[in-house]
């Protein structure tokens, strides 16, 4: 009987082995994140936050770029790569917000999650979600404030607007439509760059969201109208740009510069003077939501939910200036350097 019963015990200790080693090993989590440089400051911190945040999670994560902003190609190809690799999810910051949709499509219709970060899709729903910065807001909130600063004056004030690209992707139509709206002046169709008819708008061009973008596009709207006060920028590389141009030509003292992103450069900017008041975002916040949002997307198939009352998550925008004005409600040079990235 004693043999009986070891016989037994070892049949049922190999029984659990057994299973133990049938039993399937956790599947790995895979992500990607596709930016669309890996030189602007903004992109550099999005994907310091979403690696760590990896880390912290256990999550495979695989960086790709495009080689330079709107490159599109290039996010076609790392899209694909990460279909083939079985990746859970994928965070895109897009360069054409129309013609990566397809491709989006294919991965979604594959079972991976798909969130935009800071750049709806066109449609927003093209995405399973969007992480980001109210890009309207930000560019609202400058609106409001250059033409608080100007006063009376606002009524003939003479307008650049130095955007980012040709093909209008939504984040630049939104900055820029937010701007008027703040400013008061009527957008026409919303959805559209260019087609208002105020006098105060005198020039449109495009920066390609770069320094060197800024100085041209600048230079050019100057020839348009030397009388500019006003400058609208995409972003703080775009302004440094515009702010060269002006130095140029012994104006800087004579325009107001306005401009989105609150990268540690462009608030030293705000504090030395050369921008007048710039809209703060949260690239390193967008990134580590959208990892545990695949993370849980993994785990659970929950998909994330946008804020109440918005088609997006919204991240969160403040204004900083070293002028506050009545109304417009900010935060200085110092507080922003303690909160920026870059």
């Amino acid at each position: 009987m004693k043999n009986i019963a070891s016989l037994k015990t070892a049949l049922l200790g190999a029984a659990a082995i057994g299973l133990l080693a049938a039993a399937p090993a956790q599947a790995e989590i895979g992500a990607c994140l596709i930016t669309k440089t890996d030189t602007n400051p903004f992109f550099v911190k999005m994907k310091e936050g979403a690696t760590a945040k990896a880390a912290e999670l256990g999550i495979t994560l695989k960086s790709y770029a495009g080689k330079i902003d709107g490159d599109n190609e290039s996010q076609v190809a790392a899209i694909e790569t990460c279909i083939a690799d079985g990746a859970k999810g994928i965070l895109i910051t897009p360069s054409d917000t129309k013609a990566i949709v397809p491709t989006v499509q294919k991965a979604r219709d594959a079972g991976i999650l798909v969130i935009a970060l800071d750049t709806p899709l066109e449609p927003i729903d093209a995405a399973d979600a969007t992480f980001a910065t109210d890009n309207f807001k930000a560019g609202q909130l400058i609106g409001a404030w250059a033409k608080a600063m100007l006063g009376d004056g606002a009524a003939s004030a003479k307008i650049a607007y130095l955007d980012l690209f040709e093909s209008q992707p939504t984040v630049d139509v939104l900055r820029d439509q937010g701007f008027m709206t703040g400013f008061g002046i009527d957008t026409k169709d919303v959805n559209v760059i260019g087609d208002e008819d105020d006098p105060r708008n005198v020039c449109h061009d495009v920066t390609n969201g770069n320094e060197e973008g800024g100085r041209r596009a600048m230079e050019n709207c100057l020839q348009k109208d030397p009388g500019i006060n006003v400058v609208y920028t995409i972003n703080e590389p775009a302004a440094a740009g515009a702010y060269e141009a002006l130095k140029s030509v012994g104006m800087e003292g004579n325009v107001l510069i306005v401009s989105v992103d609150g990268g540690c450069p462009g608030v030293k900017n705000v504090a030395e003077g050369v921008i007048g008041a710039t809209s703060q975002q949260y690239p390193l916040l967008m990134a580590s939501l959208g990892i545990e949002a695949i993370k849980k997307f993994a785990d659970t198939g929950e998909k994330p939910q946008p804020t109440p009352g918005l088609d997006f998550f919204d991240t969160g925008v403040t204004l900083i200036t070293d002028k506050p004005v009545d109304g417009v409600e900010s935060i200085d040079s110092k507080e922003g350097l303690a909160k920026c990235w870059g």
